[in-house]
């Protein structure tokens, strides 16, 4: 089922695995979202630091590069305060603590539909 927000909000896609980022962008775009994809966090901070714009960072765990994902959620958190963070990790045993507060942690593989009316709630709080 679709949502479709009156505006559309960004959301910033950070996942290294080409079908699963392509996925969950095709399912992002579904509910109203505007999808900005990255491969992994350092390309993720180059797009944070040229658009204002970006509402939501949905982030997989386990990337390449110099930072994961648990790195560039508190790297988004102290940079861009404003911005909400979801993280996913189908390896990852997530603890309490370990993302910024106010963070969700989805473990692979999420729901869609969860993934979307998170997303509603996270935007429509702003």
């Amino acid at each position: 089922m679709a949502h479709f927000p009156a505006e559309r909000p960004a959301i910033l896609i950070v996942e290294d695995e080409f079908l699963i980022r392509t996925h969950a962008a095709a399912v992002i775009r579904n509910t109203g979202f505007e999808v900005i994809e990255a491969s992994d966090a350092d390309e993720a901070i180059v797009i944070l630091e040229g658009r204002m714009d970006i509402r939501v960072v949905f982030t997989d765990i386990h990337m390449p590069g110099t930072m994961d994902g648990l790195k560039l959620a508190h790297a988004v958190r102290d940079r861009w305060p404003p911005v909400h963070i979801i993280a996913t990790s189908g390896q990852y045993a997530f603890q309490e603590g370990d993302l910024p507060t106010g963070a969700v942690f989805f473990p692979k593989p999420y729901s869609p539909g969860k993934v979307a009316d998170t997303l509603v709630a996270l935007t429509k709080s702003d």
